[in-house]
């Protein structure tokens, strides 16, 4: 039977309201569970610049968060070292603060997360500190985490991400391969200077002698120029927090 123009608009309006409805609903149902899944990815992440991938990946999720909570403190400093407990009358913490939205703020307006790892069994003692990192690639956002040893000053190990690089290209700054390179490095020259660690263009050379260099990523210049802008940058914008702790670093826990 042929079905009137004003119950097929009508049928259509129901069913796009039902269905909208039930893909809201589903979109609620589902926003506490990509939270944890987003909260634990960060996590390992964190946990990445200090511990070895193949270690992370074998444990479970409840591993994860129990193995975080027993070993990593946080804190939230300003872009002159100064630790940060609220803003606009709210508490902050470093594990709430978005550094992306950061991101799009002056730096002198951006709140800084500071993460420390913790020698096992002594809560008090610390095996060294680590930074968010955030910036540019080729196509879009690249970020990371960098742990410094305790003399604030040699690269413990990195961590990095990105949301949407060439694959065999870019996207290699996630492999290990690539974030073993920055291990040992040096972010200060024996001046004092603070020239971070930069990788260089072109792939294939020994830069095991140089503390502030690391082999590049063949055909992808301008996503490790991304990463060599968004270290510098970010290294800058703890300069004054990594210089108060970097005098009689002792493995204690400092500022």
């Amino acid at each position: 039977m042929q079905q009137s123009n004003a119950y097929i608009i009508t049928f259509s309006i129901i069913l796009t309201v039902v269905l909208g409805l039930l893909l809201s609903g589903t979109a609620e149902v589902l926003k506490p569970i990509q939270k944890k899944a987003e909260e634990l990815d960060t996590k390992k992440q964190i946990l990445g610049a200090v511990m070895p991938a193949e270690k992370i990946d074998a444990m479970k999720p409840d591993e994860i968060n129990s193995f975080y909570q027993s070993r990593i403190s946080s804190k939230v400093v300003n872009i002159d070292g100064e630790e940060v407990e609220e803003q606009d009358g709210a508490q902050v913490t470093a594990e709430t603060i978005d550094v992306g939205k950061n991101y799009k703020k002056d730096p002198e307006d951006r709140l800084y997360p500071v993460f420390i790892f913790h020698e096992e069994g002594n809560v008090d003692a610390v095996a060294s500190y680590i930074f968010p990192v955030y910036g540019n690639g080729l196509w879009d956002n690249i970020w990371g985490y960098l742990a410094l040893q305790t003399n604030m000053e040699t690269i413990e190990g990195i961590t990095f991400s990105h949301a949407g690089e060439t694959p065999g290209l870019g996207a290699r700054i996630t492999s290990t391969d690539v974030q073993e390179r920055y291990k040992e490095k040096s972010i200060f020259n024996e001046s004092g200077e603070l020239v971070s660690v930069v990788m260089q263009k072109g792939e294939g050379k020994d830069y095991s002698g140089e503390p502030h260099k690391v082999d590049g990523l063949s055909g992808a210049t301008i996503t490790a120029e991304g990463v060599n802008k968004m270290l510098k940058s970010y290294l800058e914008h703890y300069k004054a927090y990594i210089e108060k702790n970097k005098e009689g670093a002792s493995g204690m826990a400092l500022n």
